[in-house]
């Protein structure tokens, strides 16, 4: 079985509050499980409340915590989780951190653990106590046994950005952000390609069609382009992502009112705690 659980689906900057209290305050941060196998999407807010789940119990019922982390890209909102993630301070924890290089010649590793130098944080990489493997990837597909593999995509973002399509035993789901649709034909046809035949795909919708006009080049797409990109395309449920920090609960109630007669695809709005499985 495949599943899926959002702990942080925020975009640009954790916003807790009580405008977000329904579909969540934290930035990016997904749990995908294969069986027992555990797969985490980005380090953003979402993964210390993850981090602590997982010290209460999976440390408790298994003795260790082990994990394949699949990283996007290295901006802050999607990596700031990690010096708050519980499981790199106890030795019983292994991780394997997938990513795409970084620019300015930055490998993953540090980009991940200069989070910790001294100037901003109490302790420093040579102090965690879990065992951590960085793996620099390129546009590939990663083997990761037992029927288990992930496939990335280069994205349009503004620095290497992966999509990642996690499939195992027929199912399948993938992330679709920080991404903005492409110029050309040729280049968009390659990422509908990579989502097609999806059972869950987790798209960036971080705009409305109207406020799109004063971001373009950030990085992000509109609802409506993305209706409009996956028409016709062989996905079973369309989550919307990476939602815009000043969106209220309340307008993603609309939101979510307004496709909710959608069938083909499916389509959900993401918040914390919901739990799908492809």
């Amino acid at each position: 079985m495949l599943t899926v659980r959002f702990w942080g689906v925020r975009g640009s900057i954790p916003v807790p509050g009580p405008n977000t209290v329904i579909y969540g305050g934290n930035t990016s941060c997904i749990e995908i499980r294969a069986d027992e196998r555990l797969i985490i999407v980005d380090l953003g807010s979402g993964v210390h409340t993850l981090g602590n789940w997982l010290i209460e119990n999976e440390l408790k019922s298994k003795g260790k915590i082990k994990a394949d982390i699949l990283l996007s890209h290295t901006h802050w909102d999607h990596v700031m989780g990690f010096p708050m993630f519980s499981p790199i301070y106890t030795p019983d924890t292994e991780l394997n951190i997938l990513g795409p290089a970084t620019l300015e010649s930055v490998d993953l590793k540090s980009a991940i653990e200069n989070q910790l130098s001294s100037q901003y944080w109490p302790v420093q990489p040579d102090r965690l106590a879990a065992k951590i493997k960085y793996q620099q990837i390129k546009e590939t597909t990663v083997d990761l046994g037992a029927g288990l593999t992930v496939s990335s995509k280069f994205l349009n973002h503004s620095l290497p950005c992966f999509g990642y399509k996690i499939t195992y035993k027929g199912k399948s789901a993938a992330t679709i952000f920080d991404h903005e649709m492409f110029l050309t034909a040729e280049e968009n046809e390659k990422v509908k390609k990579f989502i097609s035949g999806t059972d869950i795909l987790i798209h960036d919708a971080q705009y409305k069609q109207e406020e799109y006009a004063g971001h373009i080049g950030w990085g992000h797409c509109t609802y409506e382009q993305v209706m409009e990109f996956t028409a016709g395309i062989d996905i079973k449920t369309l989550v919307f992502f990476h939602h815009e920090p000043s969106r209220k609960d309340g307008e993603l109630e609309q939101i979510e009112k307004s496709y909710a007669n959608s069938t083909s695809p499916k389509i959900v709005v993401a918040k914390e705690g919901l739990v799908l499985e492809a």
